[in-house]
């Protein structure tokens, strides 16, 4: 099932440390090369001979006691991987990947990484629930490490929440999922558009909307992880864009149209996850616009329609996927989006619903298809989300 997998397994200071035997032995098991790391304190809480008589590995604890081959462990490690686990994720890895912080093996492993990082985060309730901690594991997501969620149940210290590790089985079938993904997009080139365009009415104001780019970061990243090339076209959003895609930025809806179609031909898949505006100031002022009557009028002319050029000129071989954020009528709206725009797919979200808002990490999306079907996934990241739309147009694509 994991044969030719090479997985390194890295184990920190919590209770739950213990668990990860039965992990690394399932892991062996499936057919994976398990290696594993153990920082000081998760020695505290179970001993390396009892991972290197489930695995057939040595285990590795120290930054500088061990060579694998030529190279120190951390970069053999971080450049062999197909994948890095962390099980348990305490709050202190948690922060030092969140900053960069590289002190020990494990965390200088992390950082060399290339590779999909798992992290499966277990502690003490009020630690997880910290906005120290919370900040982090957000900073993290946006940077495109998977997280599971922890468990909420009856914790070693006697209190009761949030905080146990995930259930087994449910981190073993997700190394599953993210190995098996790992490839099944190379060799597609997609492009990806996001964020918020901006059209100024002179040189300090401008007219834009509350998209943050979110969706669209999370297919961009989705893909290259997935083995895909990426070309990212941007409107500003305040976030660090994937490692790995070409990245184009632009401000005004002119420009995300020019952009648009000069790489539109390159592109096997597009995602139109950008918000761009319906219409934009005539006139731009030269100087900043003072207050002076009662009432000014503001002249708006419409934008170029990226999507439906985009629509009018696909490529036989070429898949495009739309995207509608809606606030009533959700269905007929974007039913209607995806037959004027010739889509392949559209993702509508009612952006009034709880935990589909603008800004959020999550997401509530329906799924429909240009016969009629309709998926309607629940709240869930939109790093999972991203993964999800992935899986459904992969079967189009193979179809064309």
């Amino acid at each position: 099932m994991l044969t030719e997998k090479f997985i390194t397994l890295g184990i920190t200071g919590g209770i739950a440390a213990y668990k990860a035997a039965e992990l690394a032995s399932t892991l062996t098991q499936a057919g994976a090369e398990v290696h594993v790391i153990m920082t000081r304190a998760a020695q505290k809480f179970i001993r390396p001979i009892t991972f290197q008589a489930l695995t057939g590995q040595p285990v590795h604890t120290a930054m500088f006691t061990r060579l694998t081959g030529w190279r120190v462990a951390h970069v053999d490690l971080a450049t062999r991987s197909d994948l890095i686990v962390i099980v348990p994720a305490t709050a202190n890895i948690l922060g030092k990947l969140a900053h960069g912080i590289a002190d020990d093996l494990l965390s200088t492993t992390l950082l060399a990484a290339t590779c999909l990082v798992l992290l499966c985060p277990a502690m003490n309730t009020g630690m997880y629930q910290n906005p120290i901690v919370q900040a982090n594991i957000n900073r993290l997501k946006e940077l495109g490490y998977c997280i599971i969620e922890p468990a909420t149940g009856w914790l070693a210290c006697g209190q009761e929440g949030p905080g146990r590790l995930p259930a087994l089985d449910l981190i073993f079938n997700q190394i599953k999922d993210l190995l098996i993904k790992i490839s099944d997009w190379q060799g597609l080139t997609v492009m990806v558009t996001a964020g918020g365009t901006k059209e100024p009415l002179d040189p300090i104001r401008h007219i834009s909307n509350r998209s943050s780019g979110k969706m669209g970061y999370a297919l961009a990243r989705a893909a290259l992880k997935r083995g895909a090339q990426v070309i990212l076209i941007s409107a500003p959003t305040g976030m660090s864009p994937p490692a790995g895609a070409k990245v184009i930025w632009v401000e005004r809806a002119r420009e995300m149209y020019e952009q648009v179609l000069t790489h539109a031909s390159k592109a096997d898949v597009v995602f139109k996850a950008a918000a761009v505006a319906d219409y934009s100031p005539r006139f731009t002022a030269n100087q900043k616009i003072k207050k002076k009557d009662e009432v000014y009028l503001l002249e708006l002319e419409k934008t170029p329609d990226i999507l439906f050029e985009l629509g009018q000129r696909k490529q036989p071989h070429q898949i495009l996927v739309g995207f509608a954020a809606e606030t009533e009528n959700l269905e007929e709206n974007a039913r209607r989006k995806l037959a004027q725009k010739n889509l392949d797919l559209i993702v509508a979200n009612d952006v009034t619903q709880p935990g589909s808002e603008f800004g959020q990490d999550t997401n509530i999306v329906k799924i429909i298809y240009p016969d009629g079907k309709i998926i309607s996934l629940p709240q869930m990241e939109k790093t999972v989300l991203a993964h999800h739309i992935l899986d459904l147009v992969l079967p189009l694509r193979l179809k064309k």
